[in-house]
Formats: structure tokens, sequence, C-alpha cells
């Protein structure tokens, strides 16, 4: 599992001209599921992002996690993360999970982030075409793998 972290001032997730996850101030979550990932793996991710301290303290550091800053969490599945180019040019996405592999560790990923932070936890739409859009707070982002 590869999941790129954005902290954000905002972030939202459209599907055909509708809006189906926004957030203020938070994290945007970029998950891309691999073949074999499990839902026990998705639940230790998912500890170790609400621990994760990436939000500016009062001294200008990052000391506060996703519950101390009060922010939300946008999780959006993106398959493309597991592309590989080492054959050429166009990626290969041997990888990536089936639909049908990824979607149950997606969801417990989500349950997961819910029941650890308490906060809010919007998602976009598992296999759309989505548009994603963001205001990336710093620039600060992060590349998790488990």
């Amino acid at each position: 599992m590869v999941i790129v972290i954005q902290r954000v001032l905002q972030a939202s997730v459209t599907v055909e001209g509708r809006s189906v996850g926004e957030i203020g101030q938070g994290l945007l979550l970029l998950v891309g599921i691999a073949s074999g990932d499990t839902i026990a793996k998705a639940e230790n991710l998912a500890n170790r992002i609400r621990k994760l301290r990436v939000f500016e303290d009062t001294e200008g550091k990052m000391g506060l996690d996703i519950v101390d800053a009060k922010g939300a969490i946008l999780a959006v599945s993106q398959f493309t993360l597991l592309g590989d180019f080492a054959k050429g040019n166009r990626p290969s996405f041997h990888h990536a999970a089936k639909p049908e592999e990824a979607l149950p560790v997606f969801d417990a990923l989500v349950d997961a982030l819910r029941r650890e932070t308490g906060t809010i936890v919007a998602t976009g739409e598992f296999g759309a075409d989505m548009k994603v859009s963001l205001l990336n707070d710093g620039p600060v982002t992060f590349v998790l793998e488990g």
C-alpha cells in the first residue's frame, strides 16, 4: 500500500460535476492498494496516520497530529500510485489490487481512520473518474508505504 499524504487548507473531489467529498484544513490521502494488501495493513497504516505530527504547533514546529489540529481527512483511492514504468513508457498496473480486492481494504482504512481520529473522514468515489482539487499547506507532502 502506498499513501501520499498532503497537508491541506482545503480539498475536494468531484465526480461528473457533483461534489462527493470535501474538507477544510486537514489531510488529503491518495491511496494506492497493491495486490496482497490486507485489512490488517490498512488498520496499521490508519494508526500511523493518526499519530503523524505534521501540523504546526505554537512554536511553529510540526508538533500536532490530526486530532490536536482539529483537522479532517479526505481519502481518495488512486491505483495509479502502483504504476510501474520498468518496461517502457507506458505504465503497467500489475502490482495494483483488482477492484474487488482493493475496495474492502480501502473501506477498512477509512473505517479505521474514523475510529482512530474521531474526526470527519470524507472520501472520493471508489473506481470513478474523479477530479481532485486541493490547496496544499506548506507545501507539505509525505509518502507512507506499508
